[in-house]
């Protein structure tokens, strides 16, 4: 289980020097009035907030069944103006049955985030993994797997035509080698179902922006170079690809992508906007105060990092709170990855975030 935390003191040493920050801010007139300068004491600036003074957004992950928790979802409507559903939009939960689609848990976060002004991922179309039983225990032939395939990319974009901003069309196609991962999609379609999946969704949607996914893509190197390939490739033929997303599931005992800001770069030349679509930074419990220090220190780089490059168009934290984290599950002995702690109250890497986002 993840630990508990409090806020520690050079937290509470920053939250103090924010406070001063803004009471100087305040004082100088940038606020605007005085009726501006009074509301400034009684309501901080939000992450989407100062990330709007930049063109960019800040958002988070949510999932079902933690909206029932409304302290969560009060900081989940008020910190962030993009969400992305963690599970509910996945091909398991959408088409459970062959040609039986279940939009109930997508729809119950759209609407959730167009109550609160929020804008929504898609996420994801086509995957290798939580795909539903009927998909994956039988044999198909490239024309039984193609129509399927075409049929829910569209029948689920069409859904949510006009109501969801950019969609993760293809999610995880690669090894970490740079090769294509042997989905049942690769070895029935070959490398040809991307270029078909985008199609498909941007005649589903054509304003939706349409993004390939992944994780381990954060640095310049073998599995991020085959999709800058890809991506000239599947420019150069006119394919509708509008983005690419790096996940950023990073672990402190395995270093810091120093190559990121290169590589978000690189993809921007070739037209592409960029986003950090997953990002958490884990570490192995118990968490302490220097291990928190350099968590902060990593949310704050990668944030610098999406503002240095014009088109790395936003963030979105994989959940924002460790209390609803994924990681402790997939990664035992680890957690503590969130920039909120488990009693939703902010840590470090909030504050770090925050100062990123005021300094540019």
């Amino acid at each position: 289980m993840p630990g508990t935390f409090r806020v520690p003191r050079t937290s509470r040493t920053r939250l103090r020097l924010a406070g001063a920050l803004a009471a100087v801010l305040v004082a100088a007139g940038v606020a605007g009035g005085p009726a501006a300068q009074a509301g400034e004491q009684h309501r901080e600036r939000t992450l989407a907030d100062l990330a709007q003074r930049h063109g960019r957004y800040f958002g988070s992950a949510t999932d079902n069944p933690e909206l029932t928790d409304t302290a969560y979802t009060k900081v989940l409507g008020h910190e962030f103006d993009m969400i992305t559903p963690g599970n509910g939009m996945k091909w398991y939960a959408t088409e459970p049955q062959q040609g039986v689609f279940d939009f109930s848990a997508g729809d119950e976060i759209v609407d959730l985030a167009r109550a609160n002004h929020q804008k929504v991922r898609g996420h994801t179309l086509v995957w290798h993994s939580q795909l539903p039983d009927w998909l994956t225990g039988r044999e198909w032939t490239a024309d039984e797997l193609r129509a399927v395939l075409k049929k829910h990319i569209q029948t689920e974009v069409r859904h949510y035509r006009g109501k969801v901003y950019a969609w993760d069309v293809v999610n995880e196609a690669f090894n970490e080698d740079g090769t294509y991962r042997e989905t049942v999609f690769y070895k029935t379609l070959g490398p040809g179902y991307i270029a078909d999946a985008l199609r498909w969704a941007h005649q589903a949607d054509p304003k939706a922006k349409l993004y390939l996914n992944d994780y381990n893509v954060e640095a310049v190197g073998p599995k991020s170079d085959a999709y800058h390939r890809l991506a000239k490739e599947l420019k150069a033929q006119g394919v509708p690809l509008h983005g690419f997303g790096l996940q950023a599931h990073l672990a402190l005992q395995y270093g810091y992508p120093a190559t990121l800001e290169d590589n978000l770069r690189r993809f921007a030349r070739l037209g592409l906007d960029t986003a950090l679509t997953e990002v958490d930074v884990r570490m192995l419990l118990p968490a302490t105060d220097e291990k928190l220090a350099q968590q902060a220190d990593w949310y704050r780089d990668m944030t610098e990092a999406c503002l240095a490059v014009r088109r790395c168009v936003g963030i979105t934290v994989w959940d924002y709170t460790d209390k609803y984290s994924w990681i402790p599950a997939f990664f035992p002995g680890e957690g503590a990855a969130l920039p909120w702690d488990e009693q939703l109250a902010p840590k470090p890497a909030y504050h770090a975030i925050r100062e990123a986002l005021l300094r540019k």
